[in-house]
């Protein structure tokens, strides 16, 4: 029997699972002030969801669950999904250059394919902040960013997370079908799947949304968050979604759902020769990030816009996917404890992101680290103190104690709260013997100056 087309129909058992799982969603949104969150999960056979709390905090309008959050960068992997469709089709090659698909770029980028844009591998910057891009068209972006002045590196030989490598993706994406990102995702990706597309900007949604939400520190309040993408970013994360529409997007790419070709699908999954993410997960396909857990391989993807956290895992072999949107930045810390209850209730151990010191050894000192390196126009400045220790200022703002490990790989230390979190790495010139990359949060910069 073919799988069918469209998203599971939610089931909600009575059962003492699922009312655990409410129960604890509650009372974490509570502890983390996340107004409004919804977990659901496919177990291989059915689904079960559970919401809480309010959509928006100033109205206490019901967090449904039909609720779409923005994705944030989750969004990458529905223009992933659609790009690889037309690739299925027949109407681009992965790896045809992207400078012939967008001649304006062929001088700039040469050697870069579409396949290099999917997989972080194309050796582009991040690209300018939000606010920087409000205003600017696509090509304008792209001719800013997409230079030889700012490569990274040789495509193909190196992993730099970056939004640019997606916008490239989505104007593709226009170019071929001759429609916006917008309806192009939605054609190719979001309607097969029974997905009711929202996106950032809409005047008026044709389902309820939800913004994000900041913790004013000063007076304890929650207060909605202003969304700044720039229009132009939209492929890299404008989508809006519910936890039940990721499960549908998870269950296609690991070949549940006839939404998708299988063999979308399984590219989509399949580890990138050079994708090394660093801390963001164990290898990187084409849209999706490839976690580890239990001898298995998860795909799935992070995403935060402002004042929102959204999470995807998916099996493939289990048949097994876990969502999670939260319309609040603290919805991250909730997505890490309302998965540790969800192993404790059910028994599914959802991957996280590599630890930080991980198998890495004692600390090492590492003296020739100091310089400033540079990804586009932003700026990283690691200094040793006064005690030869290195620390990471980035455009400027406190630097941030490192400790880093004889493989060159580095841990960021919180000042505040003394809590180790995951780093990244540096890279020598194998020739040299000189650092001369630096890859934070899975961003790569080049090296400029010693210090």
């Amino acid at each position: 029997m073919p799988y069918s087309t469209t998203a599971p129909a939610p089931v909600r058992p009575s059962s003492p699972s699922h009312h655990e799982l409410r129960d604890h969603l509650e009372s974490l949104a509570r502890v983390h002030r996340v107004p409004g969150a919804q977990l659901a999960v496919h177990t291989g056979t059915h689904l079960l969801s559970v919401q809480t709390g309010t959509a928006d905090a100033l109205t206490n309008t019901p967090f449904t669950a039909g609720t779409a959050v923005p994705l944030g960068s989750v969004t990458k992997t529905a223009t992933a999904a659609a790009v690889l469709v037309l690739a299925d089709d027949g109407d681009l090659d992965l790896d045809e250059p992207v400078g012939e698909l967008l001649p304006d770029l062929a001088g700039e980028i040469p050697g870069v394919t579409v396949r290099h844009l999917l997989s972080h591998t194309a050796g582009l910057p991040t690209g300018p902040d939000s606010d920087s891009a409000a205003g600017t068209t696509a090509p304008r972006y792209l001719s800013a960013v997409c230079t030889a002045r700012y490569a990274l590196f040789p495509p193909g030989t190196g992993f730099s997370y970056s939004n640019a490598g997606y916008v490239a993706a989505g104007r593709i994406l226009s170019e071929v079908t001759g429609m916006t990102w917008q309806e192009a995702v939605a054609a190719l990706v979001l309607e097969p799947l029974g997905i009711v597309p929202a996106f950032l900007g809409d005047a008026a949604p044709a389902r309820p949304v939800a913004g994000g939400h900041a913790l004013n520190t000063a007076t304890g309040l929650v207060r909605p968050a202003h969304q700044n993408l720039a229009p132009v970013e939209a492929p890299a994360g404008a989508l809006l979604a519910s936890a039940e529409d990721l499960v549908a997007l998870g269950r296609a790419v690991i070949g549940r759902s006839a939404a998708l070709p299988a063999a979308v699908a399984d590219r989509m999954r399949r580890p990138e020769p050079a994708a090394d993410p660093g801390p963001l997960a164990d290898a990187w396909g084409l849209g999706l990030a490839l976690f580890q857990q239990d001898g298995r391989v998860w795909c799935g993807h992070d995403g935060n816009a402002q004042g929102t956290s959204c999470h995807l895992r998916a099996d493939p072999g289990s048949g097994v996917v876990v969502a999670f949107t939260g319309n609040a930045g603290a919805a991250t810390a909730l997505w890490r404890d309302i998965t540790a209850e969800l192993t404790r209730v059910t028994g599914i151990r959802v991957p996280a992101a590599p630890a930080a010191g991980t198998h890495r050894g004692p600390a090492a000192a590492l003296p020739d680290c100091a310089g400033t390196y540079r990804n586009g126009g932003t700026e990283y400045t690691v200094e040793l103190d006064g005690d030869g220790k290195p620390t990471l200022s980035v455009d400027g703002d406190r630097p941030l104690p490192l400790v880093c490990y004889p493989d060159l790989s580095c841990d960021l230390v919180d000042p505040a709260t003394d809590r180790v979190e995951p780093g990244g790495r540096f890279h020598r010139d194998p020739v040299t013997g000189i650092i001369d990359r630096l890859q934070i949060s899975g961003r790569t910069a080049r090296r400029t100056g010693t210090g």
